[in-house]
């Protein structure tokens, strides 16, 4: 009878433990995911710094399960001409793939193209004269390629511009 009522014991404690990993599925994302996407996914350059340094600790953003994969400039130079587009190319592909996972890419594609070209933009400032006439004419390209054809990679292709 003894051994019966251990049975039943350790039965339905790992029932109890079934439950509850059930009720409470370990990967569930952070209720506020959105709204730290949005953050930064802003032109400012506040909101470019905040996931630069996120970027640079993805561990501790586990949880949210974003997406920071990344092909920077795509089929365009990440480096064009020797101005450093490769981290801005790099926010803009995770602002396309995260809102494309999140099923609003419609919605937030025109500002993630907008902090695109802010954050080549500051790329630029750090230049003077010829150089950095130069260097807006090259980030006003690659702006208008996204905003342009970035849908279209997106949507048709399933990659991020």
């Amino acid at each position: 009878m003894r051994r019966r009522l251990s049975t039943l014991a350790v039965s339905a404690a790992s029932l109890t433990l079934a439950i509850g990993a059930a009720a409470a599925p370990a990967s569930a994302v952070p209720v506020d995911k959105v709204n730290v996407l949005n953050s930064w996914t802003q032109t400012d350059a506040g909101s470019y710094y905040a996931w630069a340094a996120a970027r640079a600790n993805q561990g501790a953003w586990s949880a949210y399960q974003f997406n920071w994969s990344t092909d920077y400039c795509s089929s365009s130079p990440d480096n064009p001409f020797g101005f450093p587009f490769q981290t801005s190319c790099a926010r803009h592909d995770f602002g396309y793939r995260n809102y494309k996972e999140a099923g609003t890419f419609e919605a937030n594609k025109a500002r993630v193209d907008n902090a695109f070209h802010a954050d080549l933009k500051r790329v630029c400032a750090a230049y003077g004269g010829a150089k950095k006439a130069a260097c807006d004419a090259t980030a006003w390209t690659y702006y208008q390629a996204v905003n342009t054809l970035g849908r279209s990679a997106v949507v048709d292709n399933g990659l991020s511009a």
